[in-house]
């Protein structure tokens, strides 16, 4: 076989995938059913390993025809001088459906950004994106665009620009902005789980920032959930559970081993544990550059007071009474007026339970009481218990039930059976009536 044949060959295998997609793509568009879209979206990163310029050309010409709108034609003509290719013969029998555009377009800039062509990505949106550092400037678009969608009952659309604008509000450090669009808008309860996976973790860094570590906790935990469990997902779930990591230590929670995906992470949480706040400053120090390419560095740099706290808690149950000047040695504090403020505070907020003598300089420890005997695990199970009750209702409403089309058929199936019924018995009825005439012609003869 020759090179050229085995080159149109392979075109033609890997237009397979494409071609699928196109097809759930107007099947979703005849019957009005989001489920088929979502598929042919879902297998966008699968087909981005595999969009070459010729599979491309070959997919736009599927949708080609002569019966094409003006503007229709322009765009995927556009569409081929992008690519440079040369315009190939029209395929389609049917004219193109406008949806279809969108979605070659995005075929089109995949295809284009990962060939390093930014010049003509950026043409074919008609605005300078991200990639060049510019996000600020396409923020008025998305705004504007949010509220038509708002206006216009979009849920998709608005789900999808809701994740993109909190997006570009993180990216600016803009904490308090991207605080007031999640307060002022509502996301759409039935939108896609990675929006929604995505939308949950931008909340919860939002929340961990602003300091309610336990709503940015639930809102993390849910997102792991919500994340789908394949390959091209991985990374951002990596993402999430960094983020989820660190709040559970500012929380005084230390996670399980195979949540920490990254040395400095699982580095971190050993500093904690064992309370050496000279360790943890070597560590910040140590992946600082790391820790600011995660944006973390400012969550972490609050771990401070917790590796204080939990030292405090520690030595609170190792010893019934301590002077300060030993708190101040094994904690590496600066002077001992510094921890007597620390341990003041640490009782104050409920994390020993202990006194102060100042007079003489010690601190003693309360005795420690059963915890079975307090509210804490009546606590901790209706936490559970919410935990659950939210999955389960979160599992009934992503739940497809079928539609009432299969009612008329089978309205329609029922009068067949009656009608057939009704036949036979009229059949039924002039056989009886033929036997009646046949004995009476009988005896008249």
């Amino acid at each position: 076989m020759s090179n050229s044949n085995k080159a149109a060959s392979m075109t033609a295998f890997l237009f397979v995938d494409p071609a699928r997609s196109l097809k759930l793509l107007q099947h979703g568009i005849a019957v009005a059913e989001t489920h088929y879209i979502y598929c042919a979206l879902c297998a966008v990163p699968s087909l981005r390993k595999r969009l070459l310029p010729e599979v491309l050309a070959e997919t736009i010409a599927a949708c080609t025809s002569k019966t094409d709108a003006s503007n229709i034609r322009d765009c995927l003509k556009g569409m081929f001088m992008l690519l440079k290719q040369d315009q190939r013969e029209s395929q389609s029998t049917g004219a193109c459906e406008p949806e279809l555009c969108p979605f070659l377009g995005l075929l089109l800039l995949l295809s284009l950004l990962d060939s390093g062509d930014r010049a003509s990505g950026a043409k074919l949106t008609e605005s300078p994106i991200s990639m060049d550092g510019r996000l600020h400037e396409v923020h008025p678009a998305l705004v504007n665009a949010l509220q038509a969608a708002t206006l216009a009952g979009m849920k998709e659309t608005k789900a999808m620009l809701l994740t993109v604008l909190l997006r570009n509000y993180m990216h600016y450090k803009h904490y308090d902005q991207a605080e007031r669009l999640t307060a002022k808008s509502s996301f759409p309860s039935d939108a896609p789980n990675n929006l929604l996976a995505h939308y949950l973790y931008y909340l919860g860094h939002i929340e961990a920032i602003q300091l309610k570590y336990s709503h940015a906790q639930m809102y993390l935990l849910e997102a792991t959930c919500k994340v789908p469990s394949n390959a091209e997902m991985a990374g951002f779930q990596q993402t999430v559970q960094k983020i989820y990591v660190i709040v559970e230590l500012l929380m005084g929670n230390i996670s399980e081993r195979s949540l920490f995906c990254q040395p400095p992470y699982l580095e971190l949480a050993q500093v904690v544990r064992v309370s050496d706040l000279n360790k943890f400053q070597d560590a910040v120090a140590k992946y600082k550059e790391k820790l600011l390419k995660d944006n973390v560095l400012i969550l972490i740099q609050r771990l401070r007071h917790n590796v204080i706290k939990a030292g405090i808690c520690s030595i609170s149950i190792a010893y019934s009474r301590i002077s300060l000047r030993d708190i101040c040695l094994k904690l590496h504090l600066d002077s001992e007026e510094d921890a007597e403020y620390i341990v003041a505070k640490a009782i104050r907020d409920g994390v020993v339970d202990a006194m102060v003598d100042h007079e003489k300089g010690f601190v003693q420890s309360s005795e420690i009481h059963n915890v079975y005997s307090t509210n804490d695990p009546q606590y901790a199970f209706d936490k559970q218990i919410a935990f659950c009750l939210s999955l389960y209702n979160d599992s009934v409403k992503s739940m497809r039930y079928p539609g009432s089309d299969h009612r008329k058929e089978l309205a329609y199936a029922m009068e067949a059976i009656k009608r057939e019924r009704e036949l036979a018995h009229e059949l039924e009825n002039d056989d009886y009536d033929g036997d009646l005439d046949e004995d009476a012609m009988d005896e008249d003869l």
